[in-house]
Formats: structure tokens, sequence, C-alpha cells
């Protein structure tokens, strides 16, 4: 059975990550940080809920070797924890860029360097991190600051991780999700077009079938 780790497993994309990996008959580690109080009501004997701090870089190892004990292998991990902050210059401290580098970038790092060098180790496997477009492109985070520059080194860290793995099976895919269609997006816009959103499923489905794929593997999904 293939492995996969899912970090936010309580969130709507994280959860919605996990339901998908158990369908396809994946074994799932799935992580919450301490004292979420999110029921994640999943009963499969494939899944594992896991419960750890991923700002410690200690307990994110740990937590990886204890997967690679169980599994034996990691094949993917799905990085879905973050968080988001509006803010002009005039309005952003180097206190609010430390909060939000440390809520989108060190907590994905503590997990994916650990989770990267087993994959090298093993020759193969699939890491997808959660972009963002005022990631990619600082037009669009105008008013984002904090977020924007926070969200920009996860792109510059998997082409670092691409390029040291170069001529493997390892592959570091970032996905730029639109506007996702959660409750909380659908209470805080309610005048949108809720048509235009992604699902948390459709996403999922989105990041399986590029895991899956042997071939032209997307290093960035945008949707």
């Amino acid at each position: 059975m293939q492995s996969v780790i899912v970090t936010g497993a309580s969130g709507n994309l994280g959860r919605a990550v996990v339901q998908k990996f158990l369908e396809e008959k994946w074994q799932v580690t799935g992580t919450v940080i301490p004292g979420d109080d999110v029921d994640l009501d999943i009963t499969n004997n494939s899944f594992e809920k896991v419960i750890a701090d991923l700002m410690s870089e200690e307990a994110s190892i740990q937590t990886i070797q204890t997967v690679i004990q169980q599994q034996g292998k990691i094949n993917a991990a799905v990085l879905t924890v973050g968080g988001f902050a509006m803010g002009s210059i005039a309005e952003t401290k180097t206190t609010d860029i430390t909060k939000q580098y440390k809520l989108n970038f060190e907590t994905a790092y503590n997990i994916a360097r650990p989770v990267f060098m087993q994959m090298m180790k093993q020759g193969s496997g699939r890491l997808f991190l959660i972009g963002s477009q005022p990631g990619k492109d600082m037009q669009s985070s105008k008013g984002m600051v904090a977020y924007g520059l926070s969200k920009s080194l996860i792109f510059r860290l998997a082409e670092l991780m691409n390029e040291e793995a170069n001529g493997t099976d390892v592959i570091v895919c970032v996905v730029i999700p639109s506007t996702i269609d959660t409750p909380q997006n659908r209470k805080s816009m309610p005048d949108a077009n809720f048509s235009k959103w992604i699902t948390p499923q459709k996403l999922a489905d989105l990041i399986y079938s590029n895991c899956m794929a042997t071939e032209n593997v997307k290093q960035i999904i945008e949707v």
C-alpha cells in the first residue's frame, strides 16, 4: 500500500485530500496542530491522525521518522498548512512578516525537508506545496505584503528541490489555487460568484491525478 502524508488534515483542503487518497486505497497520515478541536470523524483503518507542531523542526522530523518506521516509504506528501493576512507596506511590520513566514514557509519547510530527504533516498516521490497567486506574482500581492512575501518562498523552495532532484523520480509541485469554495470564504465574500471557485474536492482530485502521472508531471498546478 502506498503512503501519503497530509498536513493540516482538519482543514477544508486537507480533509478533501485525505478523503481522496483513502478512496484510492492509500495509507494516509494526517497531521493536526496541538489543541485542534476539529473532529475529523474518519474511521478508515488506513488513516492515522498525528498531532504535531509543525513550527517545531524537531517535532516535524520526529513525525516523518515515525511514518518511515511504520510505512517504510513515503510515496507522496501534500502540505496544506498555512495562514493569510492583509496589509500594505505601511501597515506591515517585521513581526507581521515573521508571523506569515512561520505559518506559510516554516511549517512547510520543516516537513518538506525530511520528506524530500527520504524521497531522494528512495529515488521517487511526489511532494506538493500550496502556493498562491500573490506568492507567484508580486503584482497580485498588493495589500497582502507579508502573505505574498512568505508564499513567494514556497516557489523558490520547489525550484531548489527540483534542481537537486534532477535526474530522479522525485518531483516537487506547487499548487496555485484560485479561490477555494469553503464556508469561510463564502461568509467573507457573500456577493462573489461561487460557481467560479474551485471546490476542495476538485483540487484534491487534481493533486491526486498529478501524483499518479508518470509523464508530463506538472511542477506548477494552477487552477
